[in-house]
């Protein structure tokens, strides 16, 4: 199979689709180097902007960046070819995480194209949902979306997720105490205060969500420090519905391959109308991550526990200009 030359507004479309991802505290520790003459896409992760106290070992770093190369699989799906990804392809750099190839048209998967119009659609939901079961039958298609990237969704039955929202809940206390991570959350968060970051990344205040009424909330509270002034306050659904992806391993590859299938699964379910967020808290402490599974659980280790239900679907957070996170080679 031949290689798809690579023009430059192809690849500029494909790392907007790309880039549309989801990471830890909206960071977007990614990079693409576009090599025109092979007609490869490179992906490396740029730990400047990692999360040295939340995120020491860069694993949740790995999952935005794999959920980035899921959302240019995608992308290059829906424009008719089929992307042959290659991860970890340099042992000696353990920063640049994948190579693209792209072949087609003959190749291409409508299915994975299909998924493209969620692209724009996916956000994270900071509000709470309802109290309405989600289908047996949804569920299950988001199961097999998690397994067609070689990873596990696991519903978690009454009492594995009461556990899981103790060791939310836990994990809130953990990081109040903890002056180093809540300055860490600060830097991200954007208040609209001088002095911050720019405004192309992190936590938008509009995207905070209300604060909540009582301590069950199943949300993070990126404001704990109350620098927005007039947020409203509601109360969150009682029973929060909940889903732990997972992999057999816990290495960089495991990551990758978590990332993409995260994206998936987040795509999947705006499709199927539901509004998601993402729970990383207790994963983010080793005393509390290793408890998130059910004894003998086929999904291993767990990198991300995602809320699901009907409810608003939070708006659209900035994102970095192409030109920012794209060079050519």
């Amino acid at each position: 199979m031949s290689t798809t030359a690579l023009t430059r507004p192809l690849v500029t479309s494909l790392i907007e689709d790309a880039v549309t991802a989801p990471s830890m505290h909206n960071a977007q520790p990614w990079r693409f180097v576009a090599r025109t003459d092979t007609g490869v896409i490179e992906l490396h992760g740029d730990p400047r902007r990692g999360m040295p106290h939340g995120d020491p070992d860069h694993r949740a770093l790995h999952l935005g960046c794999g959920a980035a190369l899921f959302g240019l699989r995608v992308g290059a799906a829906y424009r008719g070819l089929h992307p042959v990804v290659q991860l970890l392809p340099s042992p000696g750099d353990p920063w640049h995480f994948a190579d693209v190839r792209f072949t087609g048209p003959d190749d291409a998967d409508s299915d994975l194209g299909g998924l493209r119009a969620a692209l724009a659609r996916r956000h994270t939901s900071r509000f709470p949902f309802t109290e309405e079961r989600i289908p047996t039958e949804v569920i299950d298609g988001l199961r097999a979306a998690a397994l067609l990237e070689d990873c596990r969704l696991v519903v978690p039955g009454e009492w594995h997720a009461v556990m899981v929202m103790g060791l939310v809940h836990a994990a809130a206390l953990y990081e109040a105490a903890d002056e180093a991570v809540r300055a860490e959350i600060a830097a991200w968060t954007r208040t609209g205060a001088a002095g911050e970051g720019p405004a192309t990344e992190g936590i938008p205040a509009y995207a905070l969500g209300p604060r909540q009424y009582d301590v069950t909330s199943p949300v993070r509270d990126f404001d704990s420090r109350r620098r927005v002034p007039d947020r409203d306050a509601a109360r969150f659904e009682k029973r929060p519905q909940i889903a732990l992806l997972g992999t057999p391993g816990d290495a960089p590859e495991d990551w990758l391959k978590a990332g993409q299938a995260l994206q998936r699964v987040l795509l999947q379910a705006t499709l199927d109308g539901l509004a998601t967020s993402l729970m990383s808290q207790p994963l983010e402490w080793p005393e509390l991550r290793s408890d998130a599974r059910a004894p003998g659980a086929v999904g291993g280790f767990v990198h991300m526990v995602i809320r699901l239900g009907y409810g608003p679907g939070g708006r659209a957070t900035p994102r970095r200009p192409v030109s920012e996170v794209l060079a050519f080679g």
